[in-house]
Parts: C-alpha cells; sequence; structure tokens
C-alpha cells in the first residue's frame, strides 16, 4: 500500500513537472501567425481571460494557457487596454508582456503649419486609426466641446488655437482627444513665447500675437524672413498703416476663393480685408508654428515697410515707397 502511495506521488509530481514543462515550451514558442501581423483591440475594463479569448480571436493561441501562464509570472490584474499589433515570431508569454506593458499600436497625423482648422478637422476625419465622434458636427461646435475640458484657454474664435505638429496616439482615440491634445499644445506654447515678447510689441493681448503669428505664417515659408515679414507689419501696425496682406483676404473669400485673387476682391470691403480695413483681422487666418510665434512676438528691427515676392519664394524688402515700386517693377511687372 505504501509503495502504491509513493507511485502516485511520484506520477503527480512527474505529471506537474510534465505540465510544466509543456506550458513552458509553449510559452516560448513563436505563435503560427499566418501572416506577418494581426492586431486585435482590448475594451477598457478587460479582465485576463477576456484579453486571452479577443488575441485567440485574432491568432491560434489557447485562452486557458495564456491566462495560466498570466498569473504564473503574475501579471493576469496588469492588463492595459488598447489596440495591439501582433508581429510574426512572438511568443505567448511576449505577447503577455506586451498586453501588461501597454505596448499600443500608434497611429499618426501630421498637421502642417499654416493649415486652417477646417483643413485640421479634415485630415482627421479621413484617419482610419481616428474614432470619428465629431463628424458633421460644425467647426464652432466642435470647439466649444474641446474648450468644455481645457477651461482658461482662449476661446474666441476655433482659428488659429491649435498647434500644427506630429501626434502619435492609440489606434481608436477619439478625434476630440487629438483635438484637445494640440489645443492645449498652442495653449502652453503661446503662453511660454508670451512670456519672451520683446518690449513694446504692438499686441494688446496674446490672442492679437497669434493673429499677427498666423498672417506671418502665410506670407513666408522661409524661416529666415519671418521675423522681417513680422517687423513690417509691426511697422505698419505703429505707423497705422493698412497691412494689405492678400492671405487675409484670401481667408475672408473661405471656400469661395479659386486660387486667383483679383482686383475686386482686394476691393471688396469685409472683415478680413486688410486693403480697406486698419488693424489685425479678427481672428488668426491660419494655424501658426513656433517660428511664426517667436517672430510676430520677437520681430526683426528694420525700417522696411513694404515687402514684394521675387518669383523664387523670398521677398525684396523696401524702406520707402519708391523703393517698392521699383521692386515691384523689377520683380513682377518685368519678371524678374
Amino acid at each position: 500500500m505504501l509503495r502504491l502511495f509513493k507511485a502516485l506521488i511520484f506520477l503527480g509530481i512527474l505529471s506537474v513537472l510534465s505540465a510544466g514543462a509543456g506550458l513552458w515550451w509553449y510559452a516560448e514558442r513563436a505563435i503560427p501567425l499566418g501572416s506577418a501581423s494581426v492586431d486585435f483591440t482590448i475594451p477598457p475594463g478587460s479582465s485576463m481571460r477576456t484579453a486571452a479569448r479577443l488575441a485567440a480571436g485574432s491568432m491560434p493561441v489557447y485562452p486557458d494557457a495564456l491566462v495560466l501562464l498570466a498569473r504564473i509570472t503574475g501579471q493576469d490584474t496588469r492588463i492595459k487596454a488598447g489596440s495591439y499589433e501582433i508581429e510574426a515570431g512572438t511568443t505567448p508569454l511576449a505577447l503577455i508582456e506586451k498586453l501588461t506593458r501597454g505596448d499600443v499600436t500608434l497611429q499618426e497625423l501630421t498637421i502642417p503649419e499654416g493649415w486652417t482648422f477646417r483643413q485640421f478637422r479634415a485630415a482627421l476625419d479621413a484617419h482610419p486609426g481616428v474614432s470619428h465622434n465629431t463628424q458633421g458636427l460644425s467647426d464652432a461646435t466642435v470647439f466649444e466641446v474641446v474648450r468644455q475640458a481645457e477651461p482658461g484657454g482662449l476661446g474666441r474664435h476655433q482659428e488659429g488655437l491649435f498647434f500644427p505638429d506630429t501626434y502619435l496616439f492609440a489606434k481608436g482615440a477619439a478625434d476630440v482627444t487629438v483635438l484637445r491634445r494640440a489645443y492645449r499644445a498652442m495653449q502652453r506654447r503661446l503662453e511660454s513665447e508670451w512670456q519672451r515678447r520683446a518690449p513694446g510689441v504692438p499686441y494688446a493681448s496674446v490672442y492679437e500675437a497669434l493673429i499677427m503669428a498666423s498672417i506671418v505664417e502665410k506670407e513666408t515659408g522661409q524661416a529666415r524672413e519671418r521675423p522681417l515679414i513680422a517687423g513690417v507689419f509691426v511697422n505698419r501696425l505703429r505707423r497705422g498703416m493698412l497691412l494689405q496682406t492678400d492671405p487675409t483676404v484670401i481667408y475672408g473669400l473661405g471656400t469661395s476663393f479659386d486660387g486667383n485673387l483679383r482686383k475686386r476682391d482686394l476691393q471688396t470691403d469685409g472683415p478680413y480685408n486688410t486693403y480697406t480695413r486698419a488693424g489685425l483681422p479678427p481672428t488668426p487666418i491660419a494655424l501658426p508654428g513656433l517660428a511664426a510665434l517667436q517672430a510676430a512676438l520677437n520681430p526683426a528691427r528694420t525700417d522696411a515697410i513694404y515687402f514684394v515676392a521675387r518669383g523664387d519664394g523670398s521677398h525684396e524688402f523696401s524702406a520707402s515707397l519708391e523703393a517698392h515700386n521699383r521692386a515691384v517693377n523689377k520683380f513682377q511687372r518685368r519678371g524678374g
């Protein structure tokens, strides 16, 4: 009887060791995906068992074995929600570690400097990795939704208040989440650059500086020229001269602009027509980047009050109307 009992104990130990060896072999064996990668999503609040079942729906793994591995390694209560991409060669143990690290699939969206808020929203609406919660809502409504979660920020109008940058986010993130990040980023940049502004810049508020930065952003794509462009416009503001900048007129035309700015457009009065109205327009006209913000708040010291495009992307700056007319004649009327 004693021999039988010892034999049973031995067989039990052998069975446990065998099962343990088998589980460890399984844990270190690459999952046969059958493709370069697969993806699946774990909703918030999911248990390890739920996560294992969802993983099994996308790849040949054993849910019970995954749960057991997670328990043995002490990771069964540390699963993080999100979208995951599993690549070929991943083992069950590596899969569990990935789920507990929260190594989620990241999506990317780049918002170029000089885009409008409408273009930003269009890019979000077209992005396949975004959850489109605001699609179909007006710009003003979306802006109110963004502002509700960001008290204390600038909130006169949606244009210009979102920082152009490359944003990384988890697959399936809400579009309003990306918008809020861009809004917060602009608030931080504005506050920081406003504190570093040059003495005597002619802005009554940080919002006016933002408006100027948006104009500078649209007037030139050359980094070295931005402070000079800002310097010209600051000189004009100080002298009470009209800004006379085409980008503001184009913005005011909205979707009716067909790419050709006509003389009648410059003569037709409107809130964004800086040929007929003095001072800054009522709102920004684009999303300015950091360089444009810095230029607007630290403009170059220059005597220039005019500039004209040379035709190569750069501008000729002039301190008098006579010099400006000569530049116009040289670079535009005669084609350079």
